[in-house]
């Protein structure tokens, strides 16, 4: 019985070397998918009142949390019997993602009416601030199915040749990394101008130490949300045109001379702004009839 034991005790330390090794590699190939998912999901989850920023950043971290229990199942049973879906499960992803962003470029240069909120918070704009949150929230975890969808498939294509029990371990692992890390930093993001505030308040001395840092924090939110605007847009063509550059061979960059990244930006463009077109007509047709 004490060997058995031992023996047991030797496959779970195998397992867990195992995915360790696995789960280091792993998190190299979905680094990149990762950064992106941080950068448009900073973005989404920012331009809120600051009383607001964690409630609703919690209720995208709900939601992303749920959307892993939903696709790690499914990717599992895919990759296993139907690997064809997984591609086309990626494809329509990724069209999503570029009409995003292709839609953020058209609304930055194209003149849009926009909707003005009152300035006194009486009960019908609170309602209307709190349908706004509801649809940028609905907006965020949709996003994030996506890009979650892209890290479980790349995560698992790391390990299809482990064990089942490996398998899941590790994409498991990528999968919590991705939303625990992610919006762990995004909300040490938003909440740059409270930490802030708070350091100028440290003490009741002039120019100190703490109040530079303070300003600091402060003055550069704004410039970060920002940043992360333009980031995040770029992150969603990126991340669409690099499904669509390798998951469909005919699109796998047939200008050699033309740089990858580039090439990968330029196709999740094209193939936004023709999504983009496709809605806007549609949307015509339907006013018409």
């Amino acid at each position: 019985m004490a060997s058995g034991f031992f023996a047991i005790l030797d496959d779970v330390a195998t397992l867990l070397d195992d995915v360790a090794t696995m789960s280091k590699v792993a998190t190299k190939k979905t680094a990149g998918i990762l950064g992106d998912d941080l950068a448009v999901n900073a973005e989404k989850a920012s331009g809120f009142v600051s009383s607001r920023e964690l409630p609703v950043l919690w209720a995208i971290t709900k939601g992303s949390l749920l959307n892993k229990i939903i696709i790690l199942p499914i990717a599992f049973l895919l990759s296993a019997y139907a690997s064809w879906a997984v591609v086309l499960i990626l494809v329509m992803g990724g069209l999503y993602l570029a009409y995003e962003g292709a839609e953020k470029i058209y609304e930055f240069f194209v003149p849009h009416e926009k909707m003005h909120l009152p300035s006194d918070l009486q009960v019908g704009s609170k309602a209307e601030i709190l349908e706004m949150e509801k649809k940028k929230i609905k907006s965020a975890i949709i996003t994030d199915f996506i890009l979650s969808v892209e890290i479980v498939i790349i995560a698992l294509g790391t390990v299809l040749e482990k064990p089942l029990a490996t398998q899941i371990l590790v994409v498991s692992f990528i999968a919590l990394l991705a939303t625990v890390g992610v919006y762990g930093l995004v909300a040490l993001i938003v909440r740059m101008d409270e930490f802030g505030t708070r350091l100028i308040n440290l003490n009741g001395e002039e120019n100190t130490i703490s109040d530079k840092i303070g300003r600091f924090f402060v003055n550069a939110l704004p410039w970060v949300i920002k940043a992360l605007g333009v980031i995040g847009t770029l992150a969603l063509l990126l991340v669409s045109g690099g499904i669509f550059a390798h998951n469909l061979d005919f699109l796998h960059n047939p200008f050699p001379w033309l740089p990858g990244l580039l090439y990968e930006f330029l196709l999740g463009l094209l193939a936004g702004l023709l999504v983009l077109v496709l809605v806007k007509a549609g949307k015509r047709l339907s006013k018409r009839s």
